[in-house]
């Protein structure tokens, strides 16, 4: 759709009073080699959230095996589900790189969408800083040498540039190297799953942790949070896709059943395969758990896993860092030159490469308080993207909508309600620093927001797509 058709189309829109649906990117109708196709879309979602059962075993050690079982049961119905429902209804009806900017921007205005595009890249960006770290981290197991120092800081170097080169030779590739990934870093925990069977004792999973450990309630529900957030991520990558009005409900829905399936089974089958030693159940510890129930072998097939599911992590999340970007340009809240696309690969380097630089940076710092004020700053844009989301239903109630959650407006609040308890809770158990940092950080991002606004009253060509402005 061309820049002179977006705007006939928004005239048609004021003359007939009729309602039209916004977008950044053309929808086709017919197959096209640099559109994602289901598959692809599916990995990149799985990656998005999950990447394995590594992570979720910090949720045994902080409550015990039942109520960590219980939480990966119950948690997707209260978070997940409504998280991917929204995401699914609003993919569908504004189909364009961006995502949840554009949601935002089209239920409160510019100065949200652009609030909300800041929140989410800085949550996004400085969450990817920490893959090249585990995964030298893991590496280290067989090159101890990579342990400290500058071979450590080299290495965190060359394999974010690597990772970050391989997002740049297209999303088509890193679609499909994100199913190989996918695949392969499964296949552990299959195994894992099998070996355990003949030693499965069910009594074992209705155990509510061993006497004298007490329970860790923030850490379990963070556990949990972590493991089962950002279904929206792969919003940003709507324009990228083939059909999405009919491809991402099918995604979102298998990547959802593939995540559920890929925490329960493994998680049903270490609990139930060995007897509890809950101080031993800290992230990582399947790869001894494997050990326990196959051998040596299987604990290094694990860590091999855990290396291929961080790869998966880092380029699911720098894809749709930078195509938030791209579609942060089109609506005109950065400067044009972020919607430029690599001539041999048609896609947008230099958000690449500014995500890239963000994430070396901040790789090499001990930024635990800024992970934390991080993700305050991502519970504000999902409270806004929950609002967002009610207002359209509210504010465009005829607009087309090829995928709608099957429930009223006071249905929707009631089931918005829950998880955005959720996350007032999270933010009200931040640290002081969080909310300094987080505070900072907004400011920052407001200065930001009319700063642009300045410079296109200056110079308008500095962006593209101030129509959407309007």
């Amino acid at each position: 759709m061309t820049q002179s058709s977006i705007q006939d189309h928004l005239l048609d829109h004021h003359h007939h009073q009729e309602e039209t649906l916004p977008t950044t990117t053309a929808v086709t109708t017919t197959t096209n080699p640099r559109k994602l196709s289901i598959a692809p879309l599916v990995f990149l979602i799985y990656f998005e959230v999950s990447g394995g059962a590594y992570g979720e075993e910090a949720a045994v050690g902080a409550a015990g095996p039942l109520w960590a079982i219980l939480g990966f049961i119950v948690f997707p119905f209260i978070w997940s589900i409504p998280e991917a429902l929204i995401t699914a209804e609003l993919a569908t009806a504004f189909p364009g790189n961006g995502g949840y900017v554009i949601w935002a921007n089209e239920a409160f205005g510019p100065f949200w969408g652009s609030l909300m595009g800041s929140w989410k890249f800085l949550s996004g960006v400085i969450n990817l800083a920490s893959y090249p770290a585990l995964c030298v981290d893991y590496i280290k197991l067989v090159f101890p040498i990579l342990s400290s120092g500058l071979p450590r800081y080299g290495a965190i170097l060359l394999s974010s540039l690597f990772l970050s080169f391989l997002n740049y030779t297209g999303l088509v590739i890193v679609g499909y190297t994100a199913v190989c990934l996918g695949v392969i870093s499964l296949l552990p925990f299959v195994l894992l799953t099998l070996f355990s069977i003949p030693k499965i004792d069910p009594s074992r999973w209705i155990s509510l942790g061993q006497k004298g450990v007490a329970k860790d309630w923030p850490l379990f529900f963070n556990t949990l949070f972590w493991n089962l957030n950002f279904w929206d991520n792969a919003s940003t990558l709507a324009g990228e896709v083939e059909r999405p009005q009919k491809t991402f409900p099918k995604a979102l829905f298998s990547a959802g059943l593939l995540t559920c399936l890929v925490y329960l089974v493994p998680l049903l089958a270490a609990t139930g395969a060995i007897p509890l030693d809950q101080e031993n159940w800290v992230d990582g510890y399947f790869a001894d758990a494997a050990e326990t129930i196959a051998g040596t072998w299987l604990k290094v097939f694990v860590e091999i896993g855990a290396v291929l599911s961080i790869i998966g992590l880092y380029e699911a999340q720098l894809s749709s860092s930078v195509y938030q970007l791209v579609g942060m340009a089109d609506l005109g809240f950065l400067p044009q030159c972020f919607s430029v696309r690599s001539k041999w690969f048609n896609t947008p380097w230099v958000g690449i490469l500014v995500s890239t630089l963000i994430t070396v940076a901040v790789s090499y710092m001990n930024f635990s308080d800024l992970i934390s004020s991080v993700n305050f700053l991502y519970s504000l844009g999902m409270l806004l993207e929950f609002a967002s989301f009610l207002w359209l239903r509210r504010k465009l109630p005829t607009i087309k909508r090829p995928f709608k959650v099957p429930m009223n407006l006071p249905g929707l609040i009631v089931m918005c309600l829950i998880p955005s308890g959720f996350l007032v809770y999270i933010m009200l158990v931040a640290t002081v620093n969080v909310f300094l940092v987080s505070s900072i950080l907004t400011v920052l991002t407001i200065i930001w927001y009319f700063a642009m606004n300045f410079c296109k009253s200056k110079r308008p060509a500095i962006v593209e797509g101030e129509d959407y402005l309007e």
